[in-house]
């Protein structure tokens, strides 16, 4: 058994540097979904040009990324296997943490909608769980274990894309196709739904406010402020600092609702269960169960966020997972 694992790990390598004897020409789907949400946000940038802080270096931005796509493409054609496919993927997946905060250089021009996502917490649960949920469950245990699950959620994408391309090849464009076209409906949604999260909310309005349910616009304020609360927890816990340090890295007041977090780790075990792969579905459903609680948890997202996340990647799942193009586009075995 443990012989006939090996032989096939060995043809899973051999066929990754294998030349396609029928290289495909043009871009992968994904690839398409780039660029029109490039075309897109151009598009708005050019539109708001006088408002926003910083036009100019915005579209040039977009010129290196199509630059990164060309030259992705380039190598696949000079070299045309597996591997550099994988590498246009893996140059995608990398640029989303660019584009991530690119949402807040033009959300932060239209009015916050803060005060009314807290008053819908408040009116739907009669409290606000993002505010009470550490101080309920304050042990160590607890804290890191959040954290741990928040921390997990790259490396879930990371689990499910390399999956596929290992042992569900012939699938692998789709699964990156419909991750990579979910982020990016996200972004969209956060672009036009400027909604900031507790953790920057409550800090902007005050604590005091938000335990009084009190909940004051505050119009343009994160157009010009980025400050936000601590994240709740056991402060010198490793996952604590984990988290931590990725919101002193690149957090900005967007992307609250809904939860992409959540979301994308809906997607992300919708297609662990399509895999059929039981051992993988399992090995994930911690660190998503963790994962879904903790953005409350750590004031990152109202608990409407993370509802609207999971019923969101539902949705996103389904719709994507059907487009014909997909298998026009197949990749070659």
């Amino acid at each position: 058994m443990v012989q006939g694992e090996s032989l096939a790990m060995i043809k899973i390598l051999k066929d990754i540097f294998t030349i396609d004897k029928h290289p495909r020409k043009g871009l992968m789907a994904f690839e398409w979904v780039v660029l029109g949400y490039l075309v897109l946000t151009s598009l708005f940038i050019l539109f708001a040009y006088t408002k926003l802080d910083c036009p100019l270096e915005m579209l040039k931005g977009r010129g290196r990324v199509i630059a990164i796509l060309m030259a992705l493409w380039a190598v696949y054609r000079m070299v045309p296997c597996r591997f550099t496919i994988f590498a246009r993927v893996a140059g995608q997946m990398g640029l989303l943490a660019w584009w991530y905060p690119d949402t807040y250089e033009m959300n932060r021009i239209l009015p916050n909608l803060d005060h009314i996502f807290a008053q819908l917490e408040q009116s739907t649960f009669g409290y606000q769980p993002a505010l009470v949920f550490a101080k309920e469950f304050p042990s160590i245990v607890v804290s890191e274990l959040m954290d741990m699950g928040y921390a997990s959620y790259y490396p879930m994408i990371a689990v499910v894309c390399l999956y596929y391309f290992l042992f569900k090849y012939q699938e692998f464009e789709k699964c990156v196709f419909i991750i990579l076209t979910s982020f990016f409906l996200y972004y969209l949604m956060y672009i036009f739904i400027p909604v900031t999260g507790p953790t920057f909310y409550y800090q902007a309005v005050g604590l005091d406010n938000i335990a009084h349910g009190i909940f004051p616009n505050v119009h343009d304020y994160f157009n010009t402020h980025t400050e936000c609360l601590p994240s709740p927890g056991y402060k010198d816990g490793l996952f604590y600092h984990l988290v931590e340090n990725a919101k002193d890295a690149g957090e900005r007041p967007t992307a609250a609702f809904p939860s992409s977090h959540v979301g994308i780790s809906t997607i992300c075990m919708l297609l662990a269960w399509h895999s059929k792969n039981r051992t993988l579905l399992y090995l994930l459903l911690p660190f998503f169960f963790f994962l879904c609680l903790s953005t409350v948890y750590i004031q990152a997202h109202y608990a409407i966020d993370a509802l609207a996340g999971v019923v969101s990647g539902i949705i996103l799942y389904y719709l994507l997972k059907h487009k014909k193009f997909i298998k026009a586009n197949k990749l070659t075995s």
